[in-house]
């Protein structure tokens, strides 16, 4: 756990919680979304723009020289932060919906044919799902979706029997952002490798709550975006194994991503700039990686200090008759999405915000989950580190108000 001492001096690391809304002291709770960003990251970025501002990898001159310098510490950081075997295996995206994209295009278009079977989940944000319908559109793939148990969980059990001789790709997420439920993707994982079936991991929802170990997981591929992590948006990473993406080839076209370009044809450049074309997001990688740092300086104890405040919320949830926290035994980080009886979610989440309370509503972007659970949306609370205990009960209390207002 956090003293006191510690979680003040680390809220006060974080200058936009600090502020009035409506007239009440902010209390942030829409971090599944995106996280706030520390003063490590705005310092780095600020920097970089002030005294390194250049492009990287090309120039002879010293602006550019300290620019690469940085920038290429920056994918190191991301290597050591997801443990992968090497600095080439982590290519820069705009994002997890990119990466996936990339993915999705460069070695589904060039390895997917009629027939073959891509594994998804129910629980699957649209990131997840819409590449994988163009590209079954464009190959003839077929998609297959793993269900859910009657808990709102993964049915394991349906998922294994789907995996098959057809299966290419199994496509799941690590935590589910609607539901914050952990997905448990050992056997899932190991089924898929077992038919030569490639895998991706979308840990978006995760890197900024669990600790990532791609080489444990042994996955193919693992994404996630800089901006839910304490980082800037704009600003992602797609995890490749070596020899997977040795053989895939380029996504977009354009400078940095060539070897050598004439009119008769052009050859390609090494991993991982062979899938980076053009100016990459330098002061953005640069704020992801001072973001890393600033998690991995944290005092011990900043992941049970989360887990308390989970359990405080989903008890005083318990407490209150209107609200039906979804998946409520599922194993999960900090984020529970509610239905509130009569109460519509957005009409829920626009009195909170009048009380200062900061929270997010609708399907967040897994409609397909929505149906699956017989509802058009729910109100979701997600957590972070610098939310506090005083927070959780402020927002109980405001959500035993709601019934007063209808």
């Amino acid at each position: 756990m956090l003293s006191t001492t510690q979680l003040t001096e680390l809220r006060a690391c974080f200058p936009a919680l600090h502020q009035n809304i409506n007239c009440n002291q902010l209390i942030y709770l829409d971090n599944a979304a995106t996280t706030q960003k520390p003063l490590a990251v705005l310092e780095a970025m600020d920097h970089f723009y002030r005294t390194d501002n250049a492009n990287v990898h090309r120039a002879a001159h010293t602006l550019s020289a300290r620019a690469t310098t940085a920038f290429e510490a920056a994918r190191e950081r991301v290597r050591r932060f997801l443990n992968a075997a090497s600095s080439d295996e982590i290519v820069w995206t705009r994002g997890t919906t990119e990466a996936i994209n990339l993915v999705a295009a460069s070695w589904g278009g060039s390895q997917l044919r009629a027939g073959d079977e891509i594994l998804l989940s129910t629980l699957e944000h649209h990131a997840n799902i819409v590449p994988w319908q163009l590209l079954a559109a464009r190959t003839g793939a077929v998609i297959r979706v793993i269900p859910l148990t009657a808990a709102g969980t993964l049915d394991i059990a349906a998922g294994l029997a789907l995996i098959g001789p057809r299966t290419r790709m199994l496509a799941i997420s690590q935590v589910s952002n609607a539901l914050g439920v952990i997905n448990p993707l050992g056997e899932l994982l190991a089924a898929a490798r077992h038919v030569g079936a490639l895998t991706l991991v979308d840990g978006a929802q995760a890197v900024g709550h669990l600790p990532v170990d791609v080489q444990a997981l042994g996955c193919d591929f693992y994404t996630f975006s800089g901006h839910k992590v304490y980082g800037p948006t704009g600003i992602g990473v797609l995890y490749g194994r070596r020899d997977v993406l040795e053989g895939m080839p380029p996504w977009q076209g354009g400078g940095e991503m060539i070897r050598h370009v004439s009119f008769a044809g052009s050859t390609w450049n090494r991993i991982p700039l062979r899938f980076e074309a053009g100016t990459p997001p330098i002061a953005e990688a640069i704020g992801l990686a001072a973001a890393l740092e600033f998690i991995a300086t944290l005092p011990v104890g900043w992941r049970e200090h989360e887990a308390r405040l989970r359990d405080r919320l989903l008890a005083g949830l318990a407490a209150l008759p209107f609200v039906e926290v979804l998946a409520p035994t599922a194993e999960r980080v900090g984020v529970v999405s509610l239905r509130l009886g009569d109460i519509h979610p957005q009409d829920a989440g626009e009195l909170l915000d009048q009380m200062g309370i900061a929270s997010r509503v609708g399907h967040h972007c897994a409609m397909p989950l929505m149906q699956a659970l017989g509802v058009e949306g729910t109100l979701r609370l997600s957590l972070a580190l610098y939310n506090t205990e005083q927070e959780v009960d402020a927002v109980l209390a405001a959500l035993a108000r709601l019934p007063d207002f209808f």
